[in-house]
């Protein structure tokens, strides 16, 4: 089986941590938005460091169904899902409450301490944390997503995320591999810093996304382990069994567990902090 990880012109030989499991397949890297590849050379297409395609979704939804979904993994069916964080609204699983604000739609009333965010966007770019004296800031940024084009997604503040962080689960194929803790990526009243040194800043990552303590490995409790499966579940009736799913996870006031994101196109998977991580992904690719 020949395999291809995709990646993008500004990482065209992949991400650091992928480079093990890439190496287990003698898989080639490849950026997405070259059109000079010849995508037919591969058996299986892997998305993983595919990072422009926030800035370019139509084009690479088209590039995702001309692969086809004989050989992209995921699906492109998934990746189109995936794309625009909308999605949420089409599952049945518990996750935060969210507004959604288009163009058309009037301004939200804002209670409290919310975030804001667009529909489709990665790295925390051109999101904010705001609290009732920043809520103009707030309004400000749910202009600009809209005359950007974008949706706005506004949702409240968990105070869980500053006291327990988020708990992430790394699913390959229909087996969980690993499970992440995260600590706050948002500080209070702003729109997230992006990086500006050591590292594309094509990209717009928020500055909090490069500290070296940001994630580390943990461990969940019974529920948290519940709702991941279930999230998978739904997935999977859906689009079938997903090369690889993250699943993100917050827990609400009442401190039950509640789905943030779902991460199917290009989540890092911390290969690194889980020992095995790379042979396990290898493996799931090859039985793909």
């Amino acid at each position: 089986m020949r395999v291809v990880f995709a990646t993008c012109s500004i990482v065209p030989d992949g991400w650091p941590d992928d480079h093990e499991a890439a190496s287990l397949l003698r898989a080639d890297f490849r950026s997405w938005d070259d059109p000079d590849v010849d995508w037919g050379r591969y058996d299986r297409v892997v998305l993983r460091s595919v990072f422009t395609y926030q800035h370019h979704v139509d084009g690479f939804l088209a590039w995702c169904r001309a692969i086809g979904r004989e050989r992209l993994r995921n699906v492109p069916e998934l990746a189109a899902f995936n794309a625009d964080k909308r999605y949420l609204s089409r599952l049945s699983s518990p996750s935060i409450p969210t507004t959604f604000v288009g163009s058309d739609d009037p301004l939200p009333e804002l209670r409290g301490e919310v975030v804001v965010k667009p529909n489709v966007s990665a790295g925390a770019r051109n999101t904010g944390r705001f609290s009732p004296a920043t809520h103009s800031g707030a309004f400000a940024l749910i202009d600009r997503i809209r005359e950007g084009g974008g949706v706005a997604l506004v949702q409240p503040y968990l105070s869980s995320v500053d006291t327990v962080g988020e708990s992430a689960f790394v699913f390959f194929g229909n087996r969980l591999s690993h499970v992440l803790r995260k600590r706050a990526v948002l500080r209070p009243d702003e729109v997230a810093p992006v990086a500006r040194e050591g590292f594309p800043r094509e990209l717009g990552v928020a500055e909090a996304m490069l500290e070296d303590d940001l994630v580390f490995a943990g461990e969940a409790s019974p529920a948290e382990h519940a709702l991941a499966d279930q999230v998978l579940a739904e997935v999977s009736e859906t689009f079938g069994m997903p090369l690889f799913l993250r699943v993100d996870l917050v827990r609400d006031s009442t401190n039950a567990p509640i789905l943030m994101e779902v991460e199917a196109i290009d989540p890092l998977l911390y290969f690194g902090l889980a020992p095995g991580a790379s042979a396990r992904f290898a493996a799931a690719v090859r039985a793909s």
